[in-house]
């Protein structure tokens, strides 16, 4: 499906009140997902469906990326606009659903607020370690240099449309988007969480693509061995979105760990 007919597909569960805007559908055990630096919510339509049909009600919130003062633009004023809105909800026992950056707002935000959290939901989630677009960002109007990074954040080049490198292209070419992501990618190196991961003891899924250039493999491991009460799955021939790339095995495996944690 592509990113325009899954952004069509969740227009109708859009909601805009007060500073929120987000996504909403189901009933039942809450799950917030959080979508990474250049992602969207759109990012994770298939999830959102799946899920919002097997017993869960699903959030997704539209990160402030780009629209809070420079000063503020990093990892712990968005999990502070995270807590914000899990307060506007009233929810408890919430499940956190990152990818990317998305994930270590779930993780900075867990380390602060440990007791709203009843369990996490990681994919190919910074916090540890990750690869950016390279050593710089590219000059402005570079678009074949955005067109080959997009690429490498899957192992199906393909997935990496012209819609999708276009959206990249449209935040690195404006100044005020540029200096938000990279203030927030500093922002990320800044708050390394290894020393805090042992003290998480929430049941944790992982899952991963075996060919993720952005977080690689061993980033999966170290979250494991630092996780006390995590479970690691694999996708193969899978890249550093697998909600995106491999939809349906990233349903099925989470689906199905979600049912045996009994959440």
């Amino acid at each position: 499906m592509r990113l325009s007919q899954i952004l069509h597909t969740m227009t109708e569960f859009l909601k805009k009140e007060g500073k929120f805007t987000y996504a909403e559908a189901g009933e039942g055990s809450p799950i917030i997902i959080l979508h990474g630096l250049m992602g969207a919510l759109s990012n994770f339509g298939s999830t959102f469906n799946h899920l919002s049909q097997k017993g869960y009600k699903i959030f997704i919130p539209e990160l402030p990326l780009y629209t809070l003062p420079l000063l503020k633009t990093n990892v712990k004023n968005l999990a502070k606009f995270l807590h914000e809105f899990i307060e506007y909800k009233n929810l408890k026992d919430v499940t956190l659903l990152g990818n990317s950056l998305g994930g270590h707002i779930a993780l900075y935000y867990t380390k602060h607020y440990t007791s709203d959290i009843k369990a996490l939901v990681l994919t190919g989630s910074s916090g540890l370690y990750e690869n950016s677009m390279g050593d710089s960002y590219p000059k402005r109007g570079d678009k074949e240099f955005v067109r080959r990074k997009a690429q490498d954040v899957f192992y199906d080049k393909n997935i990496a449309t012209d819609e999708l490198v276009d959206q990249v292209y449209d935040v690195i070419n404006d100044r005020n988007t540029l200096i938000r992501t990279l203030a927030i990618a500093k922002s990320a190196i800044r708050h390394n969480m290894a020393k805090d991961l042992p003290n998480m003891k929430q049941p944790t899924c992982l899952i991963w693509g075996k060919q993720d250039s952005v977080t690689p493999p061993v980033v999966a491991e170290d979250f494991h061995k630092l996780l006390p009460n995590s479970d690691l799955f694999w996708i193969d021939k899978c890249g550093h979105a697998a909600m995106m790339e491999t939809p349906e095995e990233f349903n099925t495996i989470l689906e199905t760990w979600l049912s045996e944690r009994n959440i």
